[in-house]
C-alpha cells in the first residue's frame, strides 16, 4: 500500500496521521521499558541512613548478611539477567571489583530473578562476574524501599549507610566517582 496525502481523502489523511502519531507516542513511552536514570549525589555524612541488613543466600547456599561487610564500601546492586542496563553495568562493576578491591571496597550484586540460580549461574559464569551475588526476594526489596526497577545501586559508606542510590542505568564515570569518594 501506498499512503500518501494524495491517495487518502483529506479528511482520513488528518485521522491516519494522528492514529500513527498515537501509535509512534505509545510505543515509544512503553517501547522504553526503563524509566529515566535517576542518579542522586552523596549524601552529606550526616543525614545518611543505616543501610537495612539482610539475610540472603549465594550460589554455595551460604548465609550473607550486609553487616558482613561493615567497615568496606559496598556497591549494593538489584539486578537481574533479562534486564540490559544491568547487562551493560556488570562488566563496570567487574572491573571496579578488581581496582579498588584491596582498598576496602566491594561489590555485592543482589539478583532479583524469578528463575533463581538455574538462570543466574549460567549468566554469571559468561559475564565472568568476580563479585559476590546472592539472590534477593520481595522482603530484601521492601526493606530498600520497594525496588521496583532494576538496575537500582545503592553505594554503601564504611559506616554501613546509604551514600548515594543510582536507579536506571547511570554513566560509568559516576559510579567511579562515588567509589573514590568513599574510599
Amino acid at each position: 500500500m501506498n499512503f500518501s496525502a494524495h491517495s487518502v481523502k483529506p479528511g482520513r489523511f488528518f485521522i491516519l496521521l494522528a492514529i500513527i502519531t498515537g501509535i509512534a507516542v505509545v510505543l515509544g513511552t512503553v517501547g522504553w521499558p526503563d524509566k529515566p536514570a535517576v542518579h542522586k549525589p552523596l549524601k552529606p555524612e550526616a543525614s545518611r541512613k543505616k543501610a537495612p541488613d539482610f539475610e540472603l543466600k549465594d550460589v554455595n547456599g551460604k548465609v550473607v548478611h550486609l553487616s558482613d561487610y561493615k567497615g568496606k564500601v559496598v556497591l549494593l546492586d538489584f539486578w537481574a539477567t533479562w534486564c540490559g542496563p544491568c547487562g551493560i553495568e556488570i562488566p563496570w562493576f567487574t572491573e571496579f571489583q578488581r581496582k579498588y578491591k584491596d582498598r576496602g571496597f566491594t561489590v555485592l550484586g543482589v539478583s532479583m530473578d524469578d528463575g533463581g540460580w538455574k538462570d543466574v549461574k549460567p549468566f554469571v559464569a559468561e559475564k565472568k562476574i568476580n563479585y559476590q551475588i546472592v539472590l534477593g526476594d520481595d522482603k530484601t526489596s521492601d526493606q530498600y524501599g520497594d525496588v521496583e526497577a532494576l538496575p537500582t545501586t545503592f553505594m554503601v559508606d564504611r559506616e554501613g549507610r546509604i551514600a548515594s542510590i543510582h536507579v536506571g542505568l547511570v554513566d560509568k564515570k559516576e559510579f567511579d566517582d562515588a567509589i573514590q569518594n568513599l574510599l
